[in-house]
């Protein structure tokens, strides 16, 4: 057990000597490690010795006790002090007890009074290293646990089971941004491991794992919360994330983990839970789906930049009909496949110009078409305002 340090500060020596002959210091756990003749040489051994008590005459030359406690107390702050003090010195000693000295004693000093205070003493100091030892405990224990913790309030967050002030301070808690995030996104992942279109539970944990961690290395400088539920796993993001960076956490997955993956993001305009169901319902959608439905979107997903991109495209790299395929998006999604590609290519422009200083015609060229005019028509037909009115309502 750690022995507690003590300084004795008094001008006069035998004073000094009867305090530390008054007290069976090792007994306490206690140690005598310096006297001190004047304020000046306690306060500069109190700080050498690094100490935990300081006895103190009031009364001391060169610097008195009130400014050596004052200084010590900036430095040391949990340092406990006795004074010694006379009674002509009270008005002094009331002014010590204002600065939290831990009790004082009046002069002459009585033994039995000495042992009882530095007994009480001694108790606080046991118990304050008890309670920092306590604590000390429960940090190390929410750090092993700030994964779970985290991905426990995530969960709750976007299923609406915590009102307003408990999320402010969760998210306070964990160092996030405590305002409304920017975007929600749910990655859905299959693997085809081995060939296998289902997974053993063994298998979807190891994957929602490796899914979390690969995105987590390339969101490290991104402010985010990312979390799971028995299928998805889900992001949290306080800006846009850029469409370079999913697909290239896409990709890492696909390539060394051969998991194939689909972000399915929501701007946050309202209540987190709201984001979070229109993703789910989209990444429920798509489950659903025929492999060929899935493949098909995939292949828009990662084509829908080149304009030259079409049904007969499509269907050739499915190794379908273009009729077969046209039939099928139609009866699975409700839509066509132009409105399909169409739809994936006005969210990227909307992204863009939200997010970015493209011009127009950048941004056209940059979603699959060729023409500034042809896109500007299909944007104001998806959205009812042009892309510059769209830029300037939202910008």
């Amino acid at each position: 057990m750690e022995t507690w340090k003590v300084i004795i500060a008094d001008d006069e020596p035998m004073i000094r000597e009867g305090l530390a002959e008054s007290v069976n210091w090792p007994e306490l756990g206690m140690e005598v490690v310096a006297e001190a003749e004047d304020g000046e040489e306690a306060l500069e051994l109190a700080l050498k010795h690094d100490i935990d008590l300081l006895l103190a005459d009031l009364n001391m030359p060169i610097m008195n006790g009130i400014d050596v406690i004052r200084a010590l107390k900036e430095q040391k702050p949990n340092c406990q002090v006795i004074i010694i003090t006379g009674h002509d010195e009270f008005v002094y000693a009331q002014e010590a007890v204002r600065m939290n000295v831990t009790d004082y004693i009046l002069k002459p000093v009585r033994p039995e009074q000495l042992r009882q205070v530095v007994r009480n003493v001694r108790d606080k100091l046991e118990e304050a290293r008890n309670q920092a030892s306590r604590v000390e405990r429960m940090n190390e224990q929410l750090a092993k646990n700030e994964l779970m913790l985290k991905e426990a309030f995530g969960r709750d967050w976007v299923k609406g089971l915590l009102n307003e002030k408990e999320v402010e301070m969760q998210l306070e808690f964990f160092g996030l941004p405590v305002r409304t995030p920017s975007e929600i996104g749910i990655i859905r992942s299959q693997s085809y491991r081995s060939g296998k279109p289902l997974l053993t539970e063994k298998d979807r944990r190891m994957m929602l794992f490796a899914v979390k961690n690969i995105t987590e290395e390339w969101l490290i400088e991104t402010e985010h919360l990312l979390f799971s539920d028995e299928e998805h796993v889900m992001l949290i993001t306080w800006r846009p994330l850029e469409e370079k960076l999913i697909r290239a956490i896409e990709e890492t997955l696909k390539q060394y983990m051969n998991i194939h993956s689909r972000f399915y993001r929501d701007k946050v305009t309202g209540h987190a839970t709201s984001s979070y169901k229109r993703c789910l319902e989209r990444a429920e959608q798509d489950a659903a789906a025929s492999p060929i439905v899935r493949r098909a979107k995939e292949y828009i997903n990662q084509h829908f930049e080149d304009a030259s991109l079409s049904l007969e495209s499509t269907a050739e790299s499915l190794q379908v009909s273009p009729v077969y395929l046209s039939r099928i998006i139609k009866q699975e999604l409700g839509v066509s496949f132009v409105q399909l590609v169409t739809g994936k290519r006005m969210n990227k422009a909307v992204h863009l110009l939200e997010t970015t200083d493209l011009t127009i015609l950048s941004i056209a060229e940059a979603v699959g078409y060729e023409s500034q005019h042809y896109f500007s028509t299909a944007f104001k037909k998806a959205t009812g305002v042009s892309p510059n009115q769209y830029r300037k309502q939202n910008g």
